[in-house]
């Protein structure tokens, strides 16, 4: 087993971990750490690997926010079903049709025609002038929505389709549903905290699928890379959630729109820096 295999995992873990759930576009920076740093591994475990990881940042949604989303009670004296969060979890499932749909049939599709430098820095750019516009018009506006139970199966079905969007590499797609859920007059932090918890079942099903296509034929190194990954996107995760929760409270999204931005440009001088002869 190569040990810089397994560096080289821990650090793709915590730039995953860390992008996964601000809005700022995972993808993208996978793209770009994986320039600059390249696996000896095959590109089906590659394929594999960089959705699989993100079960580590799921764990860190699902131990943040347990007594939110676990729907049982396990106080005898109260009633055993919590009712808030099974309504909770009808909307997730609500929201999570259309990804649902659309991820089936058009998954590897997309991976081979829109994985690339320039899709990803357009994205980037896109969806980060599309943050600073939202946040302009929402100057001053009261949120229409200010708890997750507000939040009708109408306006999840639309955040749905918003992460559909979320497809494309270089969205983002917490990016996506934080823009629609801004859309559709909820605070900043219940489009943040829904995006979280929507990501459950749609990155579960996700990595399941790629587990199912790449086989469970690991090598003991395939094994040792993955699991680096997942922790070290586990211990990003947390840190980052907390982070964007608690800075949600005092301040906008903005700050990512630009951060987008200037991602996006830097992507866009390398793509055409690599390609351009000297």
């Amino acid at each position: 087993m190569e040990f810089l295999e397994l560096i080289k995992a821990l650090f793709y873990g915590l730039v995953e971990g860390i992008t996964e759930w601000l809005p700022v576009s995972s993808t993208g920076h996978m793209i770009l750490f994986e320039e600059f740093v390249k696996f000896n591994q095959s590109e089906e475990f590659m394929a594999m690997f960089r959705v699989v990881i993100q079960l580590g940042a799921i764990l860190a949604v699902v131990i943040l926010f347990w007594n939110k989303i676990w729907p049982f009670c396990a106080d005898k004296k109260q009633n055993y079903i919590k009712k808030d969060s099974w309504n909770l979890w009808f909307r997730i499932l609500v929201a999570t049709l259309p990804a649902l749909v659309l991820g089936l049939l058009l998954d590897d599709w997309l991976d081979a025609h829109f994985y690339n430098f320039f899709t990803v820095a357009a994205m980037l750019i896109v969806y980060g002038v599309l943050f600073i516009l939202v946040e302009n018009s929402r100057k001053n506006k009261p949120a229409r929505i200010t708890s997750l139970l507000e939040l009708t199966y109408r306006d999840a079905f639309i955040i749905g389709l918003w992460q559909v969007l979320a497809m494309i590499p270089g969205t983002s797609r917490s990016g996506a549903t934080i823009i629609g859920g801004l859309l559709l007059g909820a605070s900043r932090a219940v489009a943040a905290e829904f995006t979280f918890f929507l990501a459950i079942p749609v990155m579960a099903g996700a990595s399941l699928l790629k587990v199912l296509k790449f086989g469970l034929n690991f090598t003991g190194e395939e094994i040792a890379v993955l699991a680096v990954g997942m922790i070290v996107a586990f211990v990003g995760s947390m840190a980052a959630i907390r982070f964007l929760m608690d800075y949600v409270k005092r301040h906008d999204f903005k700050v990512f729109g630009w951060y987008r931005i200037i991602l996006g440009v830097v992507l866009l001088a390398y793509y055409f820096l690599l390609r351009t002869p000297a």
